[in-house]
C-alpha cells in the first residue's frame, strides 16, 4: 500500500497533525498499535496552556470544543509539607491561562474531528527502513506493510521510527511515578479530599512527594514521586497492590495520615511509571522524507509541557506541509527549526522545574518560585 503521508501513533501530536492535513484538503493516515480507542486509559488530567496547546487548537479549529470539555476550578493549586501544613495556595479565577481537561476527552474530541478511516486501529509496526528518494518502508507485526512518501513518527518515549534519524536512546533520570486512584473521596476519605482541594495538591519533601488532582466530581488521581534506581522498583511485585503499597507508603513514615491515603486505599493496582529522558535540546541532521513529534522527538520528564508541545508539533508541521504545497523537505526543514529550539527551552525549563519539585530545599524551593511569580 502506497501513502503519501503516513503517521504512526495516534495520540495527541498525530491526531493534531492528521486534523490540520485534513483541513487543507491533504490525506493522512494514522497507523496504531491499540487495537482500538478505548483499549487503555488515556491518563488524568492536562493543562493546557495558552501559549503552544491552545494554540495548536485553534489551528486546528477545535477551540470551541476544546471549551466545552474544560473542568472548572481546577486550576487551584496547592503546596503543602510532610505534615500536610499548607505552605501556598493559589485559586482557580479563570485567568490562569490553563486550564484543565481530562485527556481522554480531548483525545476524543480530535478522533471525532477525523475522517472515521483516518486511524488504522491494530497496527504494531516491527521496523521502518528507508526505500531512497525519501521514501520509507513500514512494516507491521502482522506482516502488512505500507511506502510512503512522508512519514512522521508520533510514537512517543520508545518510537521505532527515531532510530531511522538519530541513535539517541532515553535514560532512566533516577526518579519514578506510582499512579493511583481513588473514587468517591470527599465522602470516603473528607480529609484527604480537603487536602487536595477543587484543583491539584503537591506534598514535597527533598528526593520524594505525592501529587493529586481531582480530576471529574471526587476522583483524586494521584503520582508518588520517589528517586531510587531502576532495581528498587523491580524488586516490587506490583501485582500483588497490597504489599507494593506498603512499600511505598514505608518511604514516607511519618507523614502526615491523608497524605498516604492515595497510596494505601487506591480502588486501582499500582501502575510504575519510571521517566525516561532524551538529552536536554536533542536534534538530528536532516533525513528526507521523515522527521518526528512529540515524545518521538523530545522526551522529557513530566513538566506540564508534554501534550502541549506535542499538539503545537502536529499543528506546526501540518501547516509546514500544506504552505509548501508538494515540497516536503522544505517543509519538514522549516517545522524542525522551530520545533528544536521551543523543544530544547522547554526540556531545560523541566530539569529547573524537577529541582524545585525534589531538590534538597524542596518544597520551600517550588513555594519561592511561585512567590516570585514564576510560570511552572
Amino acid at each position: 500500500m502506497h501513502t503519501p503521508v503516513t503517521i504512526i501513533g495516534a495520540g495527541l501530536g498525530g491526531l493534531m497533525l492528521a486534523r490540520v492535513l485534513h483541513l487543507h484538503g491533504i490525506t493522512a493516515f494514522i497507523y496504531e498499535a491499540e487495537p482500538f480507542a478505548l483499549a487503555r486509559s488515556q491518563g488524568g488530567l492536562l493543562d493546557i496552556h495558552d501559549y503552544n496547546g491552545q494554540v495548536a487548537l485553534q489551528t486546528g479549529d477545535l477551540g470551541d470544543g476544546f471549551r466545552r470539555l474544560i473542568l472548572e476550578g481546577r486550576q487551584e493549586m496547592r503546596i503543602l509539607d510532610r505534615d500536610a501544613v499548607v505552605l501556598y495556595k493559589k485559586a482557580d479565577d479563570g485567568s490562569g491561562g490553563r486550564p484543565e481537561v481530562l485527556r481522554g476527552d480531548l483525545r476524543q474530541l480530535l478522533l471525532d474531528s477525523l475522517p472515521p478511516d483516518a486511524v488504522k486501529w491494530g497496527c504494531k509496526v516491527v521496523s521502518a527502513h528507508a526505500l531512497g528518494s525519501g521514501q520509507h518502508e513500514v512494516i507491521f507485526a502482522d506482516g502488512s506493510r505500507v511506502v510512503t512518501d512522508l512519514l512522521v513518527g508520533a510514537d512517543g518515549a520508545w518510537s521505532k521510527i527515531r532510530p531511522l534519524l538519530t541513535p539517541a536512546i532515553p535514560e532512566y533520570t533516577g526518579r519514578s511515578f506510582i499512579e493511583t486512584f481513588m473514587y468517591g473521596s470527599d465522602t470516603r476519605y473528607p480529609l484527604t479530599s480537603a487536602a487536595v482541594g477543587g484543583g491539584s495538591l503537591f506534598a514535597l519533601a527533598p528526593g520524594k512527594g505525592i501529587q493529586a488532582h481531582r480530576e471529574k466530581g471526587d476522583t483524586l488521581h494521584t503520582y508518588v514521586a520517589l528517586t531510587k534506581p531502576l532495581t528498587w522498583f523491580e524488586a516490587i511485585d506490583f501485582t500483588d497492590s497490597a504489599a507494593a503499597a506498603e512499600k511505598i507508603a514505608q518511604e514516607f513514615d511519618g507523614w502526615a495520615a491523608e497524605l498516604i491515603v492515595p497510596i494505601v486505599h487506591s480502588d486501582t493496582g499500582l501502575v510504575w511509571r519510571p521517566l525516561f529522558t532524551l538529552p536536554v535540546g536533542h536534534r538530528w541532521s536532516r533525513g528526507r522524507g521523515v522527521t518526528l513529534i512529540g515524545d518521538a522527538a523530545h522526551l522529557t520528564a513530566p513538566n506540564g509541557e508534554g501534550a502541549n508541545l506535542a499538539l503545537l508539533d502536529g499543528a506546526e508541521l501540518g501547516e509546514a506541509i500544506a504552505a509548501h504545497s508538494g515540497d516536503k523537505e522544505a517543509a519538514i526543514a522549516d517545522y524542525e527549526q522551530a520545533m528544536f529550539s521551543r523543544s530544547a527551552e522547554a526540556a531545560a525549563d523541566g530539569d529547573e522545574l524537577h529541582e524545585l519539585l525534589f531538590g534538597v530545599n524542596s518544597p520551600h524551593s517550588l513555594v519561592n518560585a511561585f512567590n516570585g511569580n514564576r510560570q511552572i
